[in-house]
């Protein structure tokens, strides 16, 4: 018997600590800390996400779970803009982390059909659907004006079968979409991953408006903005966003060149002079308070600008076919008569006038 009490008190030990040490390893809590280091983590704050996990080329299909799981978590999200988004139907395309359009051309596109959002603007997703290649994303009630459900109800009496009244689609002039592409098919994607691809467009994590603003722009306009300071090539955005907005503005002339200055700041303090020319600055002049003048004209920071003749010509290629013309039916642009030496052509010479007097006197000069 008291062997046996010996044994016992010798395994309840060795019991208990096999039992803790399996219950932490089936902790929920420490599992869950586990599997969530694999998968994409939200960085701190103006600073992209870490990159989920990578998806397989692989990876299956999405499940019908994904789609309405995917669509609850991303509809009437509110983000920020990281690139702007132009009106209608010239939305944004996105794969592999390429937008298209961008650069020169989503400039054009911009001056075309005006921007929708601009970059650090708070954007509404409003709708999302998932196509068989890609995720459809619309942004602040997308492209087109959806029918309300009322426009869906039709009624049927005796008489036999009669339909509400529906009206055509509208333009939303205030919405836009982005397309999120895959190589074969959208594959099984979680949350976190499907914003670790959307971060070139949107941002997720921005606290602010300002935050989700610098986050867009090159590291010296960052810096300059964030020390209130103005560099030459800014924009009118990016001077408001240092500077604020200007409490006096003069325009003035100078030969054919018109401007704007936007003075900042008063007596007996620094006052600064920033010449506007459209939407440039090409001047910053600085009067110190011990009476020192510092001028500053050379462009220090270069931004991308419209291409007025791609535009030109853009807009010339886009010009329909049958679009008015002095020309006769069927008289091609070719046959109209070109001169060798590139000269314009000599307006056709006035009839001659008829002699004076009448008839009569005209058969007696006979």
């Amino acid at each position: 018997m008291l062997r046996f009490r010996s044994t016992t008190l010798l395994v309840l030990p060795l019991c208990f600590v096999s039992c803790l040490a399996y219950g932490q390893s089936n902790d929920p809590a420490i599992v869950g800390n586990s599997s969530s280091s694999s998968s994409g983590i939200k960085g701190p704050e103006n600073q992209p996400p870490v990159p989920a996990a990578a998806i397989h080329g692989d990876a299956p299909r999405i499940s019908r779970q994904t789609r309405l799981e995917i669509i609850r978590d991303f509809e009437t999200q509110l983000v920020y803009a990281r690139t702007a988004f132009p009106m209608g139907l010239k939305g944004l395309r996105l794969k592999e982390g390429v937008i298209t359009p961008n650069g020169t051309e989503l400039q054009q596109v911009l001056t075309i059909y005006g921007p929708s959002v601009k970059p650090g603007d708070p954007a509404h997703i409003s709708f999302v659907h998932i196509k068989d290649d890609h995720i459809h994303f619309e942004i602040n009630g997308g492209p087109v004006h959806r029918q309300k459900w009322y426009q869906h109800i039709q009624v049927s009496g005796a008489g036999g079968s009669m339909q509400a009244p529906q009206n055509a689609p509208q333009n939303n002039p205030h919405g836009s979409f982005v397309d999120v592409y895959f190589s074969k098919y959208v594959p099984e994607i979680t949350a976190q991953q499907l914003r670790t691809l959307l971060f070139p467009v949107l941002d997720f994590n921005a606290p602010n408006k300002e935050v989700a603003y610098l986050d867009t722009l090159p590291p010296k306009v960052k810096e300059a903005i964030q020390a209130h300071h103005v560099l030459v090539g800014m924009n009118q955005e990016m001077v408001i966003h240092a500077k604020g907005k200007p409490p006096k503005k003069v325009r003035e002339r100078e030969g054919d060149l018109e401007y704007e200055e936007w003075i900042y700041g008063e007596p007996p303090a620094d006052v600064d002079f920033v010449r506007m020319v459209g939407d440039e600055v090409v001047r910053v002049e600085t009067m110190r308070i011990g009476g020192e003048k510092i001028v500053r004209t050379e462009k220090e920071v270069v931004l991308q600008r419209p291409d007025h003749e791609a535009e030109a010509k853009k807009e010339q290629q886009e010009r329909p076919t049958n679009a008015p013309s002095l020309r006769r039916p069927g008289e091609d642009s070719e046959d109209v008569p070109k001169p060798a030496n590139n000269a314009s052509p000599l307006p056709p010479a006035p009839p001659p006038e008829p002699p004076s007097g009448g008839p009569g006197q005209m058969l007696s000069q006979r």
